[in-house]
């Protein structure tokens, strides 16, 4: 097997990332992260805080590693959190067996989130956390759906939206950032495409496939451009 191959089995991306935006994906989880300690510690029990990094953790890697992914999109980040906190709470309530309550509130918890089109991966690790954490933290009871967990996510949703909209191609949520594209001549030679076909295409498609149409119609436009314009050639 060639180590093209082999690269390709295993997903590993061949996509260049300028160094520019690796810097700034790290530097807003940084600040996400920290806005999360700081307000937590502020108005909460700060070991309580601490159970909840994980999941916000994983929250900032879509937010500032990829802002304009649906799974990143504000329903996504807020109703995730809030559905999986309360299938979370509601699976170690009423589910006896520790095993079983654990797996149950992972699996209805993505259940929820396709049915509620919020689908947003940490989502997962709120719902186990409140099935798994500290006694103290099941003391909260339903009250873990909003302190801590809904004050984290609209602190790390609103560091988002400030520090992505100091950077034009970064614009969070992702519609500021369409709003203000510009509208590209269709390449001679290839029908044009639409928002429609698009979503006429992903609709037979039998899985959830994490990038929007407007990023497909990108694609789309510059796959088509890089054959007439030789300053697109890579």
């Amino acid at each position: 097997m060639r180590l093209a191959e082999f690269l390709d089995l295993i997903g590993f991306s061949r996509q260049k990332m300028n160094l520019r935006e690796k810097l700034l994906s790290t530097l807003g989880g940084f600040l996400g992260i920290f806005a999360i300690f700081v307000t937590s510690q502020w108005l909460l029990d700060p070991a309580i805080s601490v159970m909840i990094v994980p999941s916000m953790g994983a929250s900032a890697v879509l937010l500032f590693a990829a802002p304009h992914a649906p799974f990143s999109q504000p329903w996504n980040v807020i109703g995730g959190h809030a559905i999986s906190a309360v299938i979370g709470v509601a699976c170690w309530q009423w589910i006896p067996d520790h095993a079983v309550a654990a797996s149950a509130s992972v699996g209805l918890a993505i259940g929820a989130m396709y049915f509620a089109r919020c689908i947003h991966p940490p989502g997962g690790a709120t719902a186990l956390a409140a099935v798994i954490g500290s006694e103290k933290l099941h003391q909260l009871g339903y009250a873990y759906e909003y302190a801590p967990i809904l004050l984290n996510a609209v602190t790390i949703l609103l560091v988002a939206i400030a520090f992505n909209w100091m950077f034009e191609w970064r614009r969070y949520p992702v519609h500021l950032h369409l709003k203000q594209a510009v509208a590209e001549p269709v390449v001679q030679g290839y029908e044009p495409i639409n928002h429609e076909d698009f979503v006429y295409a992903l609709s037979h498609i039998d899985t959830f496939v994490d990038i929007s149409e407007e990023d497909l119609l990108k694609i789309y436009k510059l796959a088509t451009r890089r054959h007439v314009d030789p300053a697109a050639k890579v």
